[in-house]
This record gives C-alpha cells, structure tokens and sequence, in this order.
C-alpha cells in the first residue's frame, strides 16, 4: 500500500518586481503519495518551475510550505533530487565521475570505496550507460547525457525525484526511449517521481495524475487526472486503446479550453472530451 509522504501545502509563490509584487502561484494544494509518478502539465508561465523549485527547496514559499516525511521543507536536500532540461554534466568528467560527485557527497562518510564504486556502476547500468561510464559528456549523445544525469539524480537514493522537462530537448526517438527506461527504473525502484512536461501523450503514458495548471498571474491546480491504465505501460498498444485516448482528450480539452479557471470555480459544464472521461 501506498505511503502518503509529500503534502504541498496551500503554497503561494510572489516575486517582486519593479513595478510591485508579481503573484506567481496562488495557493497550490497537492498530496502525493509514496511511489506515485505526478507529472505537471500546462502553458509556459503557469508556475510548474516554480512548484518544482519549492519542493526543491531553491524557492522559499511566500505563504504554505512544502512537508517530506513529516519534516518542513526549506532548503535543498539530497532526499530531493533534480533532473533538469540542461543535463548539466561538468564537460571535464567522465560519466562515472560525474555520478561518483554526487555519490561521494551524499555517501561518503557512509561507504566504503568499494562499495561507492559498486554503486556508481549500479546507477549507470540502470540508465544503461554502463558501456559508455568512460566517456565524457562532448564524446557521448544529448540522450545519453541525460540518462547520466538521470543515473546521478538515482544514485543519491532521493526520497522524491523532481524532473523539469528531462527530454524536451530530445528528438522524438531518443525522447521515446528516455520515457521508456523512466518506466522501467521508476517500475523497479518504485520512486516517487514529480516531472514538468508539455507533452500530453509522455503525460499520460507516464502517470499515475496529472495534475493541470491554470494560466498565470496567480496560478493554481485547475484540474486532477487520475490515471488508471494499467502498468506496465506499452506506448505502441495504448496508441489504439480507448481509455488512454479519453485521457489524452481531457488534458487536451483542458489545456485549450479550460485552463484559465479552476475546476471547482467553473459554471459546470462538459465538453465532448470531459463528458468521455468523466
């Protein structure tokens, strides 16, 4: 069963700028369970960096707070990890290095050498870069750069992995691949997984929820998909598959018609998709 581990808690987010405050988000509310995969979906500006960041700890909340565990979230930690669109790899170090860093930070008083180095190797197989732990990131693929960044995300053993758009500079191969060895880690190490994507199919393919977010200024959870296909998940039969396009449609239906209020605040009312899904 399920452990409900990270509570978003009526998070509102202000910047200040040069003509006043500028209210990014307006109270976020999100519970998400051990395991869960979460992916956060809407327009450019609707603050899915900016939850991410929070839950990060790089963004402190102007109002709520984020919870892990029981323990207030205020500043970066190893138990949340981060996977960026830039895989942000030191271009001097070899792909075991760059894992090895965040591996000698989070274990090193904890592991020995050898066990470190077992570990290291371990991540990498995991993403499938075992053949390539060698290479520095200019001698190796945009994909593969990302599978390390996602090799050294693992390898701090993070409680929550937080993944802002991890293959939006992919080319659709490559990016199809990348989604289906998150399936596969995520299946084995049953991570609890919060990812930001523009992609409805990678939304819905992924996901347990889809979380939808209004337009900015003040943006806020418009609407909660749950996702119920069952796992795991193959992108080539669920192509056809009626349920996997009643979701599809409702993010859809959604994103174009919908995004600028919240659910509960809407006239009530149902398009072709919703009244499919619902």
């Amino acid at each position: 069963m399920k452990k409900e581990h990270l509570n978003i808690s009526q998070v509102s987010m202000a910047f200040p700028t040069p003509t006043g405050s500028f209210l990014a988000l307006d109270k976020v509310s999100l519970i998400i369970e051990e395991g869960e995969f979460v992916s956060l979906i809407g327009h450019s500006g609707c603050g899915k960096s900016t939850v991410l960041n929070v839950v990060a700890g790089l963004h402190q909340a102007t109002e709520g707070g984020v919870v892990l565990d029981g323990k207030e979230v205020n500043e970066p930690g190893p138990d949340r990890a981060v996977v960026f669109q830039n895989h942000s790899l030191l271009p001097w170090l070899t792909a075991y290095q760059n894992v090895e860093l965040a591996v000698k930070q989070v274990f090193g008083k904890t592991k020995s050498h050898s066990e470190m180095k077992d570990w290291i190797e371990h991540n990498l197989e995991l993403v499938h870069m075992e053949h390539a732990m060698h290479k520095r990131p200019d001698e190796i693929s945009g994909g593969m750069k990302q599978r390390v960044g996602i090799a050294r995300a693992l390898a701090m053993q993070p409680k929550v992995l937080l993944m802002d758009e991890p293959f939006g500079a992919l080319d659709a191969l490559t990016r199809a691949h990348m989604q289906e060895s998150l399936m596969e880690i995520q299946n084995e190490l049953n991570n609890t997984v919060i990812m930001i994507t523009h992609d409805v199919d990678e939304a819905v393919l992924l996901s347990d929820r889809i979380v939808m977010m209004t337009n900015g200024p003040a943006a806020t959870i418009g609407e909660i998909l749950k996702v119920e296909l069952e796992r795991p998940r193959n992108r080539v039969q669920l192509a056809d598959d009626t349920e996997y396009n009643r979701y599809r449609q409702r993010v859809l239906s959604f994103l174009y018609e919908r995004q600028h209020v919240p659910v509960e605040k809407e006239t009530p009312r149902l398009s072709v998709a919703g009244a499919e899904a619902a």
